[in-house]
C-alpha cells in the first residue's frame, strides 16, 4: 500500500502544482492574461508587470503555496503511511513539474520559482530562507529577477549539501530532486540568460508593454 499512497501523493501535488495562479489570480482581478504580455511567462514577475502589486504577491504567494504544502504534508503526516524523505522528493517535483507543464493550462506553465522555493522551505525552512536570501541579494544589486533565479537555483543544491546534518538531515533522494529543480530553472530561463548576454532583460518595476 505504500507504494500505492506514493503515486497517489505524487498525481495530487502534479495536480496542485498545475493551477496557473498567475493566470487565475489576473482573471479574478480583472488583469490581462500574463501570457499575453512581457516575457509572456504565467509567473509573479510578469504579472508585476501589469502594474498591480497586490495581484503578483499574491500570485507569488499561491504558486510558493503549492510546491511548499504537499512537501509539508507529507512530512509531517507521511510516516504512518509508509511516506518518507523519497515521497518528499517525488511530491515537491511533482508540484513544480505541474507549474512548468500544466495539464489545466495546455502544458504551458511559468518557469517554476516560486513554487521550487516553496518545495525548498517545505523541505526546510532554514534551506528555503537561505535560498530566497541569495535571490533578494541579486535582485536588489542588479535588478534582474532572472539573473537572481538563476544564481539561487545553482546555490540552492549546494545549500541543501553544506547544511546536511548540520541545519537539516540530507538524503540523496531529495538531493538529486532539488537538483532537477535547478536544471529545469535554468532551462526554463534560456532565453532571459540570452537577453542578458544582450543587454535587453527587463529590469524588475518595468511595466508591460503598451
Amino acid at each position: 500500500m505504500t507504494a500505492v499512497y506514493s503515486l497517489l501523493a505524487t498525481v495530487a501535488a502534479y495536480l496542485l502544482g498545475s493551477l496557473s495562479f498567475a493566470v487565475i489570480v489576473s482573471r479574478v482581478m480583472g488583469l490581462s492574461d500574463p501570457r499575453t504580455y512581457g516575457s509572456k511567462n504565467p509567473g509573479a514577475t510578469n504579472v508585476l508587470r501589469s502594474g498591480s502589486k497586490a495581484a503578483a504577491a499574491v500570485t507569488l504567494l499561491f504558486d510558493a503555496a503549492k510546491g511548499w504544502l504537499p512537501v509539508a504534508l507529507v512530512r509531517w503526516f507521511g510516516a504512518p503511511y509508509g511516506l518518507e524523505e523519497g515521497t518528499m522528493a517525488l511530491v515537491g517535483l511533482a508540484a513544480f513539474l505541474g507549474h512548468l507543464w500544466p495539464v489545466f493550462f495546455r502544458f504551458q506553465g511559468g518557469k517554476g520559482v516560486a513554487t521550487a522555493l516553496g518545495v525548498l522551505l517545505g523541505i526546510s525552512g532554514w534551506l528555503g530562507l537561505a535560498t530566497l536570501l541569495t535571490w533578494v541579494i541579486i535582485a536588489v544589486f542588479f535588478r534582474y529577477s532572472s539573473l537572481a533565479s538563476l544564481v539561487a537555483a545553482v546555490f540552492a543544491p549546494f545549500f541543501y549539501v553544506l547544511g546536511g546534518g548540520v541545519a537539516w538531515y540530507t538524503d540523496a533522494r531529495v538531493g538529486l530532486a532539488i537538483a532537477v529543480m535547478s536544471g529545469l530553472l535554468a532551462w526554463r530561463h534560456k532565453e532571459n540568460i540570452k537577453r542578458l548576454m544582450q543587454g535587453k532583460e527587463s529590469r524588475l518595476g518595468a511595466r508591460k508593454k503598451a
